[in-house]
């Protein structure tokens, strides 16, 4: 059984500046960004790259359609380098980027999934404390064909290095920070109770978890604003849970999200969010033992609170961090839940082989309409 995935240098900079002088980036680098990122970390450096800015081609999520276009006007250019410099949206396509052969689009590379090559090499830098993605080798788009997100994973999407600068987080505005940061959160308890978990992804799975919950617990007592001195760690809990996560896997908390946001264009980390705690109370419903059984235990001794205690103390601590919305205050209606549960059965097997008990539609249903 595979113990540990890693397949990227892991680098670490201070600043923006000392990662650009090593990494010596060069007019045969395309660097896909944010204008409002780059602009103020790099654009004083009058680098010779190409700069792509991702919002000229959409708002929101990675799509079939934005990657798409994406695809087309980078066709031709010379590239030896794909750099992301992003959140999610930027990381999921640039590994598509550093995939896709020339003339290629989403749907052939979904269609070809097991046959995909790197042609350019990938770096990743990222700015926010929450995918975890520049250590794994998957890419979430949403497929606006089907109306649900859906990975895409080949080996030759791993970063060949990924970058931790946590300059670039400085200015993370607080409701990015705590969305990006409940999803690590997520990736670490997802991992943690997958049954692809080693004990060698369950060191940085019980790592993430207590790094973030106590940075959660000094900003629920300090205020918002206690973050920035925490950013450095927020950020490595990220790395640690997309180690624990690239190999173990997620589970229903991202199968049962992914409707929510293609549907409704709920942003990642907040989808999650909005049925983690569901999710987990479903499995215990089911079998409340072995791995779920130290969870509770784990969290209980984070949260000085009884065993039995331990989901709820969390969802209180979570509120503290990002109020919960109810999913009809994203649109969700009640004739979306078995619409839904049906989607998440038919298109999201990749993450549900990997929950603690398998969940039926019937149970999928449930978790939705608790939260409805």
């Amino acid at each position: 059984m595979l113990q540990l995935q890693f397949k990227p240098e892991l680098h670490y900079f201070d600043t923006c500046r000392e990662f650009a002088e090593q990494f010596r980036i060069s007019a045969d680098d395309i660097i896909l960004t944010n204008k409002y990122i780059y602009e103020p970390f790099f654009g004083s450096m009058n680098l010779p790259a190409s700069v792509v800015y991702q919002e000229a081609f959409g708002a929101g999520e990675p799509s079939d359609v934005m990657v798409n276009a994406i695809l087309e006007s980078i066709e031709g250019k010379s590239c030896r380098r794909v750099i992301a410099v992003g959140g999610g949206t930027i990381i999921d396509i640039a590994k598509v980027l550093a995939v896709a052969p020339e003339g290629a689009r989403v749907d052939d590379l979904y269609r070809d999934m097991a046959n995909l090559s790197a042609r350019r090499e990938l770096i990743i830098l990222p700015t926010t404390c929450g995918t975890g993605s520049e250590v794994t080798n998957i890419s979430i788009l949403n497929r606006t064909t089907l109306g649900t997100k859906m990975g895409l994973v080949s080996p030759a999407m791993f970063a060949s290095k990924a970058v931790l600068v946590p300059e670039l987080l400085s200015s993370l505005p607080y409701g990015v920070f705590a969305t990006s940061s409940i999803d690590a959160l997520v990736h670490a308890v997802e991992s943690a109770l997958s049954p692809r978990a080693t004990p060698y992804t369950h060191i940085f799975s019980v790592k993430a978890m207590e790094m973030i919950l106590r940075g959660y617990q000094v900003i629920r007592r300090d205020g918002p604003q206690a973050r920035e001195s925490l950013m450095k760690d927020f950020l490595i809990a990220s790395n640690f849970a997309g180690l624990a996560f690239g190999t173990a896997g997620c589970a229903a908390v991202h199968a049962l999200s992914y409707p929510l946001g293609g549907t409704y264009h709920v942003p990642h980390g907040e989808s999650n969010y909005s049925v983690f705690v569901a999710v987990l109370k479903a499995y215990r419903a089911v079998r409340n033992d072995g791995r779920l059984a130290e969870l509770e235990a784990f969290l209980a001794s984070l949260l000085d609170c009884g065993k039995d205690e331990a989901f709820d103390r969390l969802g209180d601590l979570l509120s503290a961090i990002l109020p919960l919305k109810r999913l009809r205050e994203y649109g969700m209606t009640e004739t979306d839940v078995p619409a839904f549960a049906s989607s998440v059965l038919a298109t999201q097997q990749r993450l549900l082989r990997n929950n603690y008990v398998p969940l039926s539609e019937e149970q999928i249903a449930a978790v939705y309409a608790s939260r409805l």
